[in-house]
């Protein structure tokens, strides 16, 4: 990327595109290209092809999507489904139909095999069954890789996928019902504290390893990989360490300064047992998360405790 190429980050008021944005101006980027969802509707095809004809970007980071934790993605299974195929579909098409440079597609780690051998490695890809909870997301992000490969297979085009272990920080959504574990439980913890309440309840048995990857890092990551990587095949972006949820809520309950105790719920849903991402491609090619799980939470918590009632 040239500073004078135009750059359209979609997805820019959502948690992963904001951080894009973010890491494209302190690197002195100004023609950066954004429409929120009201001025552009990306599942709307008519609309995306007059966009592209209009803007003609040089460069596009995918990171629209919709999203949501375990209970979102089971309950809305038709919107994940055809809101983010629609999405995909329609900016990488257009993409291809008006000569984009390089297009960089967001997944998540989810497209992986529930039960498959950690850490989880690109080629694992459509080895297995996926986890039932977030089936028709995790379809909707293979079809996006598999759409940038057959682009790039047949017309050539400089498409590329990365995928994404769990993230957190900046932008994040605090809804108690939409949200990932990480956001739901420091809301959980700072109300918690706030209301002098002698537990805080977390779901499932706490067992589950997950790992987290603030998302600085992986804008940072992104921009590394849209100045570095032009292959075909997808790049797992995380920390490769992982920590278990019992853990991360004790974490959590420290950087919030919560004295009560950790009660689990076992009748909700754990969801994949582990998910692990093994990063040694990321590495190879140059580039590693540098911030640690405890200072990434005290950052956060620093950024949100005061507007916690604003922004839920």
């Amino acid at each position: 990327m040239q500073y004078q190429d135009k750059i359209f980050v979609a997805g820019h008021n959502g948690m992963v595109g904001s951080a894009i944005v973010r890491k494209l101006e302190r690197e002195g980027f100004k023609n950066i290209i954004v429409r929120s969802s009201k001025e552009l509707d990306l599942r709307d095809q008519k609309e995306v092809e007059n966009f592209f004809l209009s803007e003609k970007p040089d460069y596009v980071f995918l990171a629209a999507a919709k999203v949501g934790g375990i209970l979102a993605n089971n309950t809305y299974r038709g919107e994940f489904l055809y809101d983010n195929m629609m999405i995909q579909y329609n900016v990488i098409h257009q993409a291809y139909l008006n000569d984009v440079k390089k297009l960089l597609f967001l997944g998540s780690s989810c497209i992986y095999p529930k039960l498959a051998d950690q850490p989880l490695k690109e080629s694992y890809l459509l080895t297995g069954t996926l986890e039932p909870t977030n089936e028709p997301y995790a379809i909707a992000k293979i079809a996006g890789i598999k759409l940038c490969e057959a682009y790039r297979d047949q017309y050539g085009c400089n498409f590329v996928s990365v995928m994404p272990t769990n993230l957190y920080g900046t932008n994040d959504n605090y809804d108690l019902k939409n949200s990932h574990v990480l956001p739901a439980l420091l809301r959980k913890f700072h109300e918690a504290k706030i209301g002098n309440k002698p537990h805080v309840e977390i779901w499932g048995t706490g067992s589950p390893k997950r790992e987290f990857l603030h998302v600085n890092d992986l804008a940072d990551a992104c921009y590394f990989l849209m100045h570095n990587y032009n292959d075909s095949t997808l790049v797992n972006i995380g920390t490769g360490e992982d920590v278990s949820i019992k853990d991360l809520a004790l974490t959590i309950k420290k950087v919030v300064g919560f004295e009560g105790e950790l009660k689990f719920d076992t009748s909700k849903p754990d969801g994949t047992p582990r998910k692990l991402l093994d990063v040694s491609k990321l590495s190879n090619l140059g580039w590693k998360a540098s911030i640690d799980l405890q200072t990434g939470i005290e950052k956060t918590y620093k950024e949100v405790k005061e507007l916690f009632t604003e922004v839920v």
